[in-house]
């Protein structure tokens, strides 16, 4: 929608419910004209490599992809820089000295966000312990709750989650604890908002409109990309009425940890593909 307020595109939407429906999707849409296809989820992959080839005038974007072609492009997100950044946070507002992370199923990409959570965390903390759990789907509300409870019960006093729709178990818990929790993947403050504290978002619309922006006019060149702090794609967004609520210096911490990433001072190996 964004895309279209902006540019003046047209766009059509179709929500696949299955793998057998990712072939017909693409090929529809590109036997239909569109210039650009943006396929949401690094499932599509495969798909996209084999469909591209037969509409060379299409360019193809695939998030957290694992691939890329002459009109195909892999995007992801480094959101690791954001979960840092809460793990600075965490590490100035935590009384207990251990946090707690509950991710969906044990993929690279959730791994890889969870250990900069982790770096952040023990770069204001040295003494600090994470506890990380995995309830095996990212659905189970109640699954995600009691993992979260678990880590609660040894001690942990800020709870972070890597599980999407299962995530509100998380949520839940930390509002049941009495403690605080951070969002992940968009600003999901408001979801809880005396409980949640800050988010690690990514912002998806914008990153599309740059992209068909360049595709527009002429200046987009398909690659393995990725966007971060440095490109304004990453951020962390705080829940200004709770952030009032802990030491200041913590948020200075986690305030100068965002400069330093977009410094090229901290750095981050390369982002896991494919999942």
């Amino acid at each position: 929608m964004l895309i279209k307020q902006k540019l003046g595109a047209d766009t059509a939407m179709v929500q696949t419910t299955s793998p057998a429906d990712f072939e017909d999707a693409f090929r529809d849409f590109g036997s239909r004209g569109f210039k650009l296809i943006f396929a949401h989820g690094f499932e599509y992959t495969d798909t996209a490599l084999k469909v591209a080839k037969l509409f060379p005038d299409t360019t193809f974007v695939v998030t957290s992809g694992s691939g890329s072609s002459a009109n195909l492009a892999s995007l992801s997100f480094r959101i690791e820089e954001a979960a840092y950044v809460l793990g600075v946070l965490a590490g100035g507002v935590s009384n207990s000295g251990v946090i707690g992370a509950v991710g969906g199923i044990q993929l690279p990409s959730i791994r890889f966000t969870f250990d900069g959570y982790q770096r952040g965390f023990l770069a204001t903390r040295p003494d600090g312990r994470i506890l990380i759990s995995y309830i095996g789907n990212f659905e189970d509300v109640g699954a995600a709750k009691e993992a979260a409870l678990a880590q609660v019960s040894q001690g942990a006093d800020l709870l972070y989650h890597e599980a999407d729709a299962a995530g509100l178990g998380v949520f839940q818990a930390a509002a049941q604890s009495h403690i605080y929790a951070f969002g992940s993947n968009r600003n999901q403050n408001s979801v809880m908002p005396d409980t949640i504290l800050a988010s690690a978002a990514t912002d998806i619309p914008d990153s599309f409109l740059k992209i068909a922006t360049e595709v527009r006019d002429g200046k987009f060149h398909p690659a393995m990309i990725e966007y971060g702090m440095k490109e304004g794609m990453v951020k962390v967004e705080y829940n200004e009425r709770l952030v009032q609520t802990v030491p200041k210096s913590a948020v200075d911490r986690a305030n100068a940890a965002v400069q330093d990433i977009i410094a090229g001072k901290i750095t981050f190996p390369p982002v896991p593909q494919g999942n």
